[in-house]
């Protein structure tokens, strides 16, 4: 390839701008802020209550509760449900390390599936010879997590209909799908329980930590109420053991302040993508497929690329700041070596790390941004011609 000069920019395009999100809300953020601290009330008051109807609202589900975080949302999931120390739970290892983090922090046992090289997510006829494999073995197989990654959804009438024929329980890892749907139903509204996070770079963001769990079951709804404080029904008497992990009020109020945009951001993250797919269909990159019983929220914007690491240094070098989520499978980190070893090869899952980049994208990204970055990959696969 011959060396061609950077083209050089002002800012550098980021792969996500959470401050840009912030300045696009500065005004109805900084009178939410102010209206939490003139109330005098900073742990689970209002703000956290009417969050929690508004998100459920928009999911079309019967509870949210509001947490510290979408790995604490996963914990508290698996604790609402019992799962613990000699249980197994199937989840993939293309994930953020959190979702399997949740798992150990529960004391259950991971094990793996691979994904579907299209869509990125839980291969429903890999679940199946998983669970089969795992049973067989004298596993207490017990829950299924499929990651709704990217802000494609998970194959899930497949997914929910083996785990009811295995008498699973699933639980949404929703973190990345914010308002997506698949065949007719949001992300959150499948499983036994869902969780989200509200990371600031989500679609969906805070500006911190911060998560929620939600469930159609009011049992399951109050069981999560309980242990996010110590098991309180009443202050200072603890029903069963909790943990300290609230919503706090002014990340609520923020949340409340994202929520009333967030389909319209999300409208935009898929014009944006859309800008993509016709900018780059002639070069070699795989784009992102979508399925068409789904509606993608595009949380990233993911191509997978023959010679990825030369070509993420080449668009840094001509600042765009894309990014790699993730290029290391969960399987293969030390943290989870006695995990793998039992889960056998996950060949899709490792091919598809080498090869995956998330190009900018997200709502403060303009048009232009994007025909930017569609042209320094067109003119760095000409260069090889």
């Amino acid at each position: 390839m011959n060396k061609q000069p950077p083209i050089l920019l002002d800012t550098p395009i980021l792969a996500a701008n959470p401050g840009a999100d912030y300045r696009a809300h500065r005004d109805a953020i900084a009178e939410a802020i102010n209206r939490v601290l003139e109330s005098g009330v900073y742990i689970l008051g209002e703000e956290v209550e009417a969050f929690e109807r508004e998100f459920a609202h928009f999911l079309g589900i019967g509870h949210a509760v509001g947490v510290g975080s979408g790995t604490e949302a996963l914990h508290l999931a698996l604790r609402v449900l019992e799962i613990g120390p000699g249980d197994c739970v199937i989840t993939v290892s293309h994930t953020a390390v959190a979702t399997v983090a949740a798992i150990g922090l529960a004391g259950a046992t991971p094990r793996f599936v691979d994904i579907d090289p299209a869509t990125f997510t839980m291969d429903p006829s890999q679940l199946e010879e998983v669970i089969q494999r795992e049973i067989h073995a004298g596993s207490r197989v017990r829950a299924v997590i499929p990651v709704h990654l990217y802000g494609h959804p998970a194959a899930m009438p497949a997914i929910m209909e083996i785990a009811r024929r295995h008498d699973l329980v699933v639980i949404e890892d929703c973190s990345q799908a914010h308002g997506a749907i698949a065949d007719g139903k949001m992300t959150g509204t499948w499983g036994d329980l869902a969780t989200f996070s509200f990371y600031p770079t989500k679609n969906l963001g805070a500006l911190g930590d911060a998560g929620a769990i939600v469930t159609a079951n009011s049992e399951f709804a109050e069981k999560a109420r309980l242990l996010r404080q110590y098991g309180w029904k009443n202050r200072n008497y603890s029903e069963m053991p909790g943990m300290n992990t609230r919503l706090d009020e002014i990340q609520a109020a923020i949340l409340r302040v994202k929520l009333a945009s967030l389909d319209n951001a999300n409208q935009r993250r898929r014009e944006l993508a859309a800008l993509y797919d016709r900018l780059l269909a002639t070069t070699p990159l795989k784009l992102p497929k979508v399925v068409s019983s789904i509606r993608h929220v595009f949380h990233q914007y993911v191509v997978r690329a023959q010679c990825r690491d030369n070509l993420l240094a080449f668009l840094r070098e001509n600042g765009v700041l894309a990014a790699i989520l993730y290029p290391i499978p969960v399987h293969l980190q030390p943290a989870y070596a006695s995990a793998a070893m039992a889960s056998g090869v996950l060949p899709i899952t490792e091919q598809v790390a080498g090869e995956i980049l998330s190009l900018p994208l997200h709502p403060g990204l303009t048009n232009q941004d994007v025909i930017h970055i569609s042209d320094l990959l067109t003119r760095w696969y000409s260069s090889f011609e």
